[in-house]
Formats: C-alpha cells, sequence, structure tokens
C-alpha cells in the first residue's frame, strides 16, 4: 500500500483545483475561486502564482492535510517551448521557461505552484505531465500556405493522451499499436488530433482559436475579413486576441457559453440558439473527417472527448455524421486531474521515465 499521497495542482482562469490522491483514490478535492476582480490586480498572469499558492497552502491547512505527507506535487503545464509528450521533472530551465513569453495562460502556473509547494516538503518532487506544447506533428503537417507561418502543436496534449490510454486498455491492446482521432472539446478551444501508433501526427492548434469554434473560441475565421478589422483602428491587439479567443463561438453568438442553458434555450423553441450549436457540431465533424484521411492505416476509433457530450442534442448531432467512418467512443466525464494522478501514480510505481526539459 502506497502510504504517501499526491497533490494535483490545475489552474484556470477563474480558479484553481487541487485535490489529494492517495492509493488508487481521491481523499479530497476543492475548486479554490480566483475571481476576475482579483486576477486584474495583476499585470501579468505570472504575478498571480504566489496568491493562488498562499489560496492553495491555507486550503490544505484548513482541512488539516500535512504537508509532509505528500510525496508528489504534480501540476497542469504550460506553454512553453515545443517537446515530446511524457512527464517531466520540474527543473530551473522549465521554471525559467514558464515564467516567460507573451503568451502565459494560467498552465502556466500549475508547473510554478507546484515546484514552490514541494520545495516547502522534505523528499518531495515536481513535476508536470504532457503539456499543451507536445509536439509529435508530422513534418508536412507543419507546412502552411506561406513560408512566413508554420503550423505549430498546441492542443490538449494531457486530455488526448489519457484518453487514448485509457481506450486502449479497455481493448486489451497498447496507445502505441492503434489508430485514433480523438476530438476534445475543452472550456476553451477544441482540438482533434490524428493519433498514429501513439503518436499525434496533425492536430489543429486550439490555443489561438484554430479550427471549430467552441465555447468562447471563434475557431478559423475568413482571413481577408480580418485582416480588415485588424486595421480598422477600432481595437487594440489586447482586444482583438481577448474577442477572437476568449469571447467568440457560443459566447459570441449567444450571450452564453453555458451548453445547460444553451439547451434549455433549444427546449424553449430558440431557433437561434439551436442553429448556432448545430453549426459547432458540424465544425466538428468537418475537422474529424479531415483527419480521418491524413492517417496513413485503417482507424480504430473516434474518441469524443469534453464534458459537452453529455448534451444529448450536440452528441447526436456530432455522431449522425462521423459514425460512417469507424467505431465511436464517447467519453463524456472527463477530468484533466485524474490524468495528471495517473502521470503521479506511474512515477510512484517506477512504471514511467521521468523526462529532462532542457
Amino acid at each position: 500500500m502506497l502510504t504517501k499521497k499526491i497533490l494535483v495542482i490545475y489552474p484556470q482562469v477563474n480558479d484553481t483545483k487541487i485535490a489529494i490522491f492517495q492509493n488508487n483514490s481521491w481523499v479530497f478535492f476543492k475548486t479554490i475561486p480566483f475571481k476576475k476582480e482579483e486576477a486584474d490586480k495583476y499585470d501579468s498572469v505570472i504575478e498571480q502564482e504566489l496568491p493562488r499558492t498562499d489560496q492553495i497552502l491555507q486550503e490544505l491547512k484548513d482541512n488539516e492535510i500535512q504537508l509532509e505527507n505528500i510525496q508528489i506535487v504534480i501540476g497542469r503545464g504550460g506553454l512553453v517551448k515545443p517537446i515530446k509528450s511524457g512527464i517531466y521533472e520540474i527543473n530551473d530551465k522549465l521554471k525559467e521557461d514558464l515564467g516567460k513569453g507573451d503568451r502565459l495562460h494560467e498552465t502556466n502556473l500549475g508547473g510554478l505552484i507546484a515546484d514552490r509547494i514541494a520545495k516547502m516538503i522534505p523528499d518531495a518532487r515536481a513535476f508536470l505531465s504532457d503539456p499543451v506544447v507536445v509536439d509529435e506533428l508530422a513534418d508536412i503537417a507543419r507546412v502552411s500556405g506561406h513560408p512566413m507561418f508554420e503550423r505549430k502543436s498546441i492542443f490538449h496534449a494531457l486530455n488526448h493522451k489519457f484518453a487514448g490510454r485509457n481506450f486502449a486498455k479497455s481493448i486489451n491492446k497498447q496507445y502505441e499499436d492503434l489508430n485514433l482521432i480523438i476530438a476534445h472539446v475543452g472550456e476553451g478551444g477544441i482540438s482533434i488530433g490524428a493519433h498514429q501508433h501513439g503518436s499525434v501526427v496533425d492536430v489543429n492548434q486550439a490555443y489561438d482559436g484554430d479550427g471549430p469554434f467552441s465555447y468562447n473560441r471563434s475557431g478559423s475565421l475568413p482571413y481577408g475579413d480580418l485582416i480588415e478589422v485588424c486595421y480598422s483602428g477600432k481595437y487594440t491587439k489586447k482586444e482583438l486576441r481577448k474577442i477572437l479567443i476568449h469571447e467568440g463561438g457560443l459566447e459570441a453568438h449567444l450571450g452564453t457559453s453555458n451548453i445547460n442553458i444553451i439547451e434549455n434555450m433549444i427546449k424553449d423553441g430558440d431557433k437561434k440558439a439551436e442553429f448556432i450549436l448545430r453549426a459547432m457540431a458540424y465544425q466538428l465533424c468537418k475537422e474529424i473527417g479531415a483527419m480521418y484521411v491524413i492517417l496513413e492505416e485503417p482507424l480504430d476509433a473516434i474518441i469524443l472527448s469534453g464534458n459537452i457530450f453529455q448534451s444529448k442534442f450536440f452528441t447526436e448531432r456530432v455522431k449522425h455524421r462521423i459514425l460512417k467512418l469507424g467505431q465511436v467512443i464517447i467519453s463524456p466525464f472527463v477530468s484533466d486531474m485524474d490524468a495528471l494522478a495517473d502521470s503521479a501514480m506511474m512515477i510512484m510505481k517506477d512504471e514511467a521515465e521521468i523526462l529532462v526539459y532542457e
């Protein structure tokens, strides 16, 4: 029996999720709000590291969780340089890259907070697992229509890899032996990846909103019209990024990104809400079709991952179009926390290679 505990840290825009995992079970879970008015006090995301850390420590203290019983602290991965899939022990170089750049995101805080807390505990270690910059793209997938621009891999790598490995286990096979299309609908963007023998050889760049529109991402846009808006003088660069990445998608079309509210709107006869949600499903299916044709071997399954697939309306509209391609697996109860805890358990059991960030 493993007596030591795992602390999982998952920062998001408006909150920080933390949990304690022990002996294959959750023993504590808490979502700590980090409200907009609090975030607005800081000039950058990285400045939130200390206040969020203090919140976590206070929650652990209030719930009588002793730090000395924690062996591994694992955090959500962030925007660093492109790296291969796996588990990384947090070192000085990784911390340096997590704390710099012009596109810092709340995901970057996961590793920084994990390292800060681990250093308070004798013999504890801090890790990241499959951050959003995992890059396994085939060379041909990097090519865009102009040499000034190269396609990049930024997607829900943690969710994709976890979903792929879980499906492989369910059929008594290895993830590396399968060809899969995995579509993850996150709280921000939507990423659809072609998984070929354990490598994501192509995937849309979900962070900037490439691909289908989502809850609040605008998705791929007619770039002629976008150029005109950029040079209209109406918006600053910061304002336009906010519009496209945080205030687009369902939020822009319907005034809400809450799928439960939208479903109630549809039940009440709101034809616009029905049409827009159908359009989101349509775009998701179109991207799945694009990934289907680039796989060079027969497809084993399409995995649909994300809490939105608890919506019968949305799920049926997606399945209707893609069932012709092959087996469809629905994974509607998604937990990044489970994925991170799974990685930490592999470390405890010496079942995982620990990679070094350089």
